[in-house]
């Protein structure tokens, strides 16, 4: 297995330094950036990083990650020339000279062996495939969020990255969210009394017309978009970010998308993010015909073992948010960018700041430089893999149950369901060849 580089690069960057200086009788000038110098890190300190998948949500990421001093970015991936040739364009731009190479096929970006991290914000029926190729060709891994298309999937991505060693952090920001972070630990502090029932919602998919063949265009490799969903025919909006998020062939839908993100803080300020429910049931809407054919609307009830009912719905129902409810209030919390400012009843539980008795939650007040921080420390970083299956897996059983229209029993150590065949097949997802996991 790849040891980390960091160590290695700066013994190497001084043996060829000293080595330079003996053969020539005056030092080098090194730029103060690369010596760290002004605020800057050290050349030899830097995160070297890989970007796969450089649309919206990639694009985003890639600003955050150039902007962070200890970050150096030298490849992106698309399979979208378009995507890709911007990218690579901002990523030398910032850096005032060539230093990005720009790939189609991930398994290039990942061979290379000098970059320490990866990066993976790819269409969701990706996620899974691209991780698990940075891990084990070495890299330490930042995951968008939702995790994968199957429990398994996600299952299997934890396995690899506990047995190769790789710090992984799961693109559900809200956890270095000061807003979040504060209202799970009032309610892990007691301070609603105990806790009855969490409401949860999101936002949904959409429907669409059917899509007709088109030719595919050559700023595309179609091919490669596909991956492991089926064949299907090419058209604009089926690889358009407004609508592959709502196609079953490559994403769960917003109830994964972005239901992960409140169901990931209900389960944090539920004390249940290592674990999950006892039972599932609930119910589903789906368009009755178009291309796009996840749900638009859901209403699903999670029961967990310490008695508490979690009311996962769509947005049309309850308020985007979570809601905690006990036996001596509520309290309620946002998305951040939805305006993450906690309320609660009584306004008195939103005054005393958390106590040195209470409970403390893990700390990061920045996402990407959480990553950073602990691919050098080598620590848990604040969403790390074991968090991101079992929060992942309530979406994905959520989605289940809805399909089935039937109650389903669960058992969390095993993570399995009970004596059912036909819910268990659904835990799995067929690939199209040559992928696999």
């Amino acid at each position: 297995m790849r040891q980390y580089k960091d160590i290695t690069r700066r013994d190497l960057l001084k043996k060829a330094t000293g080595a330079a200086v003996g053969a020539i009788g005056f030092p080098y000038i090194i730029s103060s950036s690369a010596l760290g110098k002004a605020g800057d890190v050290a050349a030899s300190g830097r995160i070297v990083m890989g970007f796969i998948g450089t649309g919206g949500r990639g694009g985003a990421l890639l600003s955050n990650f150039i902007n962070l001093r200890d970050a150096q970015v030298v490849a992106v991936c698309d399979v979208k020339r378009p995507n890709r040739d911007g990218a690579l364009q901002r990523v030398d731009k910032h850096y005032n000279k060539k230093v990005c190479t720009g790939y189609t096929d991930f398994r290039r970006l990942c061979e290379r062996s000098d970059i320490d991290a990866v990066v993976v914000a790819s269409t969701d029926h990706w996620h899974v495939l691209h991780a698990l190729e940075a891990v084990r060709s070495g890299k330490d891994v930042y995951c968008e969020k939702p995790l994968g298309m199957s429990v398994e999937e996600g299952q299997i991505l934890r396995k690899e990255v506990n047995r190769y060693g790789r710090v992984f952090q799961f693109g559900t920001q809200e956890r270095s969210s000061r807003n979040s972070r504060f209202a799970c630990e009032m309610v892990r502090s007691g301070r609603v009394g105990k806790i009855k029932k969490i409401t949860v919602a999101s936002r949904y998919s959409i429907a669409s017309e059917n899509f007709q063949a088109m030719p595919v265009p050559d700023s595309i490799d179609y091919d490669l978009w596909l991956g492991p969903a089926p064949w299907a025919p090419y058209h604009p909006s089926r690889v358009s970010n407004s609508h592959w998020w709502h196609i079953s062939d490559y994403s769960l839908g917003w109830i994964a998308g972005c239901g992960i993100h409140t169901i990931d803080i209900a389960t944090w300020g539920n004390g249940t993010d290592l674990t999950g429910p006892l039972e599932v049931d609930g119910i589903g809407e789906y368009p009755p015909d178009g291309t796009c054919d996840n749900a638009t609307g859901w209403d699903v009830n999670l029961k967990f073992a310490n008695g508490v009912t979690m009311n996962f719905t769509d947005g049309k129902r309850n308020p985007l948010g979570v809601r905690f409810e006990g036996t001596d209030g509520w309290v309620f919390v946002k998305e951040e960018h939805l305006g993450g400012k906690p309320d609660a009843s009584p306004k008195s539980l939103l005054e005393k700041p958390i106590g040195p008795d209470e409970v403390h939650l893990p700390v990061s007040n920045h996402h990407q430089q959480n990553f950073l921080d602990c691919i050098k420390t080598r620590a848990r970083t604040v969403a790390p893999v074991e968090v991101a299956v079992r929060s992942d897996t309530l979406c994905q059983l959520s989605e289940i149950a809805m399909r089935l229209g039937r109650k389903l029993k669960w058992n969390p150590e095993k993570e399995e369901f009970i004596n059912d065949e036909r819910a268990s097949r659904m835990l799995t997802r067929p690939m199209r060849s040559p992928w696999r996991l």
